[in-house]
């Protein structure tokens, strides 16, 4: 016969079972909280806006509360073990419900089994989630002393993680918690120190507000007093630091088109492909502003397969006259291969101008190796690109340079930085030409139109995008929507630019070190964490 266990056994374990699920539920609500702070989900009532719930803003201070409550539940965790598990958790949830329309683009126009959908885009999450969770553990296993110490030990990591996944294997940073802050107290950084540098001011501040909490609580008031100066010093700071010292290049008058091809229909040859062609010739023959810019492969054919005479047509339209064009459309052959490209016409040129897109998408434009099995499962066109060179010249037109991205690739700061080495030489706009088609009503434009913006305050030049569905719009050079399409309208949107010269501080050393500043300083508050942790040091998590 077995021994009966103690009477209290069995309720020590139920309560334990109890206590980790609402630690996993509060985690994950904490996560999707992150995830809804980077543009806000919901309309709700005016009389709200005041804390920022406004359908598709970034709210930063709900930010600054989920990650608060991710900082105090690692510091209850029993080990380290513990601590990566609860950052897996959390970052899961926050990622999966990021970019979970992701599963739209597979199975709606992919023709993906929903389930495998799902299952790929929880796949996905999870696996970037683990910068974060080795991130949680090594945290657990080295902060030390004060909690203002700590919080910058989590910081430091916190800010590993978050450039481990926006540049490694091809890296997709989309959803960073820097963006959540292009209104809040932390704005006045991003012209300094840019996203990254934001995301760990924002780390440090959301762990100083979760140790320095549990130190009041713990009677400690000397370290909590010292948490609540460091929180007032971080969010003070920024206010004082001066805007960027940039000047204008005067106004371009721009036309900006939103097809508003249905995904389903674009590559059909009998309904969207025609569609297109009619619409975006007759808004390019037609147009009166300076520069007309359509969306990405606006036109969805190679040129020699356009009808015949179009595409000279088009050309010749901007042969001549004030008016110029940048096209969306893809270009190659068989032979030299395929680029997602955008085609610049304007009077005087002998060839046409054109970016090639450098940073392709997995599966979408380009299929790594190994993973041809999975690109079979779905149905999506134009899957294998090859890539534009970096730096690539600026469209240059009435005074103005235009320095071009296509898709997501406005994520990557570090690369558009390499056209500010020569101030001379920088563009004075940006500009950026997607299809968020493949995502149909979803987060993707709110989140898009996000990342436009802080780009735009990292630079200090304006942000012009056109997108098919949505969300078409000008972006000013203090990160401000000045015209906007309604989203899932055919529509010509009209309006001013101004362009902007002058490099911020965050262009002039990004452009010169990349990111290697930011890495050297986490990985020197790290390497004084590791040196400090010896016998006889507490840890903040036992003081």
């Amino acid at each position: 016969m077995s021994r009966p266990e103690p009477q209290g056994f069995g309720r020590f374990v139920r309560e334990s079972r109890s206590a980790s699920l609402m630690t996993w539920l509060a985690l994950s609500l904490a996560g999707a909280l992150q995830a809804a702070s980077l543009a806000w989900p919901v309309a709700v009532s005016p009389a709200l806006a005041w804390a920022g719930l406004a359908q598709g803003e970034p709210l930063w201070w709900g930010q600054g509360l989920a990650l608060a409550t991710l900082a105090g539940l690692l510091r209850s965790a029993a080990n380290w073990r513990q601590a990566a598990l609860r950052g897996w958790i959390f970052t899961t949830a926050w990622l999966a419900c990021t970019f979970g329309w992701l599963f739209t683009s597979m199975h709606t126009y992919g023709g993906l089994a929903a389930p495998l959908a799902v299952l790929a885009v929880l796949l996905l999450a999870g696996l970037l989630a683990l910068y974060y969770a080795a991130a949680c553990g090594v945290f657990r296993r080295l902060a030390l002393g004060h909690p203002v110490w700590a919080a910058l030990v989590f910081a430091a990591l916190w800010l590993l993680a978050e450039m481990a996944r926006g540049m490694l294997l091809t890296g997709f940073g989309w959803g960073a918690i820097g963006y959540a802050h292009l209104a809040g107290p932390l704005a006045g950084l991003i012209p300094w120190v840019g996203l990254y540098g934001v995301s760990f001011v924002a780390a440090w501040l959301a762990a100083c507000v979760a140790l320095g909490l549990s130190a009041s609580l713990a009677g400690r008031r000397r370290d909590a007093l010292g948490a609540a100066v460091l929180l007032l010093v971080l969010v003070l700071l920024p206010q004082g630091l001066p805007p960027p010292q940039g000047g204008s290049t005067g106004t371009l008058d721009v036309t900006l088109l939103q097809g508003n091809i249905p995904q389903d229909e674009k590559f059909d040859s009998q309904t969207g492909v025609l569609k297109a062609l009619q619409w975006y010739g007759e808004q390019l023959q037609q147009s009166t502003r300076a520069l007309v810019i359509t969306p990405e492969t606006a036109l969805p054919l190679l040129p020699a397969q356009l009808p015949p005479g179009y595409w000279q047509a088009l050309q010749q339209r901007f042969a001549s006259g004030a008016q110029a064009a940048l096209v969306g459309v893809p270009l190659g052959s068989f032979e030299e291969g395929y680029t997602n490209s955008v085609v610049g016409l304007k009077p005087g040129q002998g060839s046409p101008w054109r970016y090639d897109k450098h940073h392709l998408v997995p599966f979408g434009e380009f299929i790594p190796p190994f993973f041809r099995w999975f690109t079979d499962l779905m149905n999506i066109p134009l899957g294998d690109f090859n890539r534009g060179a970096l730096p690539q010249p600026t469209f240059d037109w009435q005074g103005q340079r235009l320095a071009a991205t296509i898709c997501y690739e406005n994520l990557f700061s570090e690369e558009l930085a390499r056209q500010f080495l020569i101030e001379a030489k920088a563009p004075t706009m940006l500009v950026n030409v997607s299809n968020l088609g493949w995502f149909g009503d979803s987060l993707a434009m709110n989140q898009h139109l996000q990342i436009a913006r802080l780009r735009t305050l990292e630079f200090d030049r304006p942000f012009l995008l056109a997108t098919n569905t949505g969300r078409t719009a000008i972006v000013d050079h203090r990160g401000r929507v000045t015209h906007a399409a309604l989203p899932h309208t055919a529509v010509a949107l009209h309006g001013a630019v101004q362009g902007r010269s002058g490099i911020t501080p965050y262009a002039w050393w990004l452009a010169r070190w990349g990111l290697l500043p930011l890495l050297l300083l986490a990985l020197g508050v790290l390497t004084v964490a590791a040196w400090s942790k010896r016998p006889g040091r507490d840890s903040c998590f036992d003081r």
